[in-house]
């Protein structure tokens, strides 16, 4: 289609980018050590390394991966820590090595461990002390060879550490029991490192940098092929994108999001960094009351998120006391940005969310809302430089503009393909390049795209589509209601019927309540038929509600009573 978001540009911004500017992601990386080297890099819990000394720990990570564990070009090394110093070290060794790196999330089960690390060939692992109880039971039918462990506390200097640590494990009991007596602790195997001699890795920039595995909220994960030019692309988009309103290495990003999850890997690891700016890792933003004392007395001028962590944020009682007036830069994506939610975050920070859109298999960003003021709040802005989009329907005809389609990609950004899965890549990859997003989307006149749900949750009502994000941004308008999901249930009268879940803020909230406002706010069709309060919703690691967690119980609850 014609590109005609670009007219809504800010003039700011270059409307194509060179992913060919560096010969790969780990060129970028190095120039940014060197440039930026008296800066600090990565802060955490009082602990800082500043670019320099980032650059000396994970070349001696790098040569201990080299020299030690004989890792070679295009190896997979699986990372499987939170928010600490410690990732980033390990991050930029494996990159410096030519080694592909695999991010994990540390909370999964063994099961979900043992089908990434088979699936993914990963030769060794990182590893929080914390879950090396898991990987105990699963190490033997796993590839992996060599195993670094590493606690909370190994990279915020003597006696802190020592002190981290020993709370960790003996106080919280935090450290389930483990035996993994081959395994490396983290900071002996940058001492064995420091003692050999890093030798660089010429690295192309069609090699694969990451295998990033998608969140597998709509089936099984895989691992998207991720090279280097793939990251380098995003990472100068989202560059051309940001840098207008930034203050060029001056920059305090705070870092809640997990590293390993792709969002705040390109974003606040790799972008903010490659720019100069230094990110504050916030290791558990589950904890609440915490993560709020950390914000009230750190300075900081961005912040990324997703919308239940700025929701969480908003419904804390201290959260008032924060000093939000260096705040400049907000960017929400992983899920849908519920306007109830941006209006209020305005209120109370006098700062503006800027939400965007990306995926897994494209690196991940391929829209954003402009900076300069002229963002449309229910929206996810305008396709980044060098990026192309056309909505499609089911034949792959592409439809008017404003109608709604499955939303396509194409730009340096998007994936080589899934690993070792080609029937799962050419279903989502067409020959031309295109990448088939699964989510419904429509483009305005001005070229903002308003993402109208995912494909596979659309709910069909008699004939009519219903889409849950709609329903879900209603109803978190209504007083009382924290949070919300809708999702689809079967029903024999008119094919589905919708369901919403509900956590509430306020105990008085009623059933009758949400069905008035419903009622009030919502055509016939869409209102809830069925309505279920929760303490509670499943949700990612990163806080994205768990719909097709909700379908299943619900269908399993309904099994259940059938059988009885």
């Amino acid at each position: 289609m014609e590109k005609i978001w670009l007219k809504s540009y800010p003039k700011e911004i270059p409307h194509e980018i060179n992913p060919d500017q560096y010969t790969s992601l780990t060129d970028m990386i190095l120039q940014a050590l060197k440039k930026y080297k008296g800066k600090p890099a990565f802060e955490n819990m009082g602990a800082a390394v500043s670019f320099e000394e980032l650059d000396e720990l994970s070349s001696s990570f790098a040569a201990f991966l080299q020299y030690e564990l004989r890792l070679r070009k295009g190896d997979r090394l699986a990372i499987q820590i939170p928010n600490l110093i410690q990732y980033p070290i390990a991050l930029f060794g494996a990159l410096k090595a030519g080694v592909v790196v695999v991010n994990t999330n540390p909370l999964y089960t063994e099961r979900e461990m043992k089908h990434q690390f088979k699936d993914s060939g990963a030769k060794a692992i990182v590893i929080l002390e914390s879950f090396a109880s898991k990987l105990e039971e699963i190490l033997d039918d796993v590839p992996i060879e060599h195993v670094i462990v590493t606690g909370i506390g190994d990279q915020l200097g003597w006696p802190k550490s020592w002190l981290v640590n020993g709370v960790v494990k003996y106080v919280k009991k935090m450290v389930p029991a483990y035996h993994l007596p081959r395994a490396y602790r983290f900071n002996e195997a940058l001492s064995i490192g420091q003692e050999k001699k890093y030798v660089p890795v010429e690295v192309q920039s069609s090699d694969i940098a990451f295998l990033q595995y998608t969140g597998g909220t709509t089936g099984v994960a895989k691992g998207a092929m991720l090279t280097h030019r793939n990251i380098v692309s995003n990472i100068l988009q989202m560059q051309a994108w940001l840098s207008p309103y930034m203050k060029a290495d001056q920059e305090r990003i705070i870092t809640a999001l997990p590293l390993y999850h792709i969002f705040s890997l390109s974003a606040n690891c790799l972008t903010f960094f490659t720019l100069g700016g230094s990110n504050f890792l916030i290791t558990n933003p589950r904890d609440i009351d915490s993560f709020v004392k950390t914000l009230k007395k750190t300075e900081f001028t961005a912040l990324t998120g997703v919308n239940t962590l700025f929701n969480a944020l908003l419904n804390h009682p201290d959260i008032r006391s924060v000093d939000f007036s260096r705040l400049r830069i907000c960017v929400a994506g992983g899920m849908a940005l519920q306007q109830s939610v941006a209006k209020r975050w305005i209120e109370v920070t006098g700062s503006r969310i800027i939400e965007g859109y990306g995926l897994t298999e494209s690196s991940p960003v391929v829209c954003a809302n402009p900076l300069d003021g002229s963002d449309k709040l229910g929206t996810i802005g305008l396709p980044l430089p060098s990026t192309d989009i056309q909505f499609c329907d089911d034949t792959g005809q592409e439809v008017a503009l404003g109608e709604a389609g499955e939303l396509w990609v194409k730009g340096p950004q998007v994936m080589k393909g899934y690993w070792n899965r080609p029937e799962e890549t050419q279903k989502v990859l067409t020959p031309e390049g295109w990448l088939k997003t699964g989510d419904i989307a429509q483009m305005d006149e001005e070229g903002f795209v308003k993402i109208v749900d995912r494909k596979k949750d659309m709910i069909l009502v008699s004939g009519f589509n219903v889409y849950p994000n709609e329903i879900e941004d209603v109803i978190s308008h209504l007083d009382g209601v924290l949070e919300v999901a809708a999702v689809g249930v079967p029903d024999e009268k008119s094919g589905e019927a919708v369901k919403v879940f509900i956590v509430k803020s306020k105990a008085s909230l009623t059933e009758e309540q949400v069905r008035e406002f419903c009622k009030e706010n919502l055509v016939a069709y869409k209102r809830p038929k069925y309505i279920e309060f929760r303490k509670e919703l499943p949700k990612t690691n990163v806080g994205k509600i768990l719909r097709r967690a909700l379908r299943e119980e619900d269908q399993n609850l309904k099994k259940e009573e059938v059988t009885l």
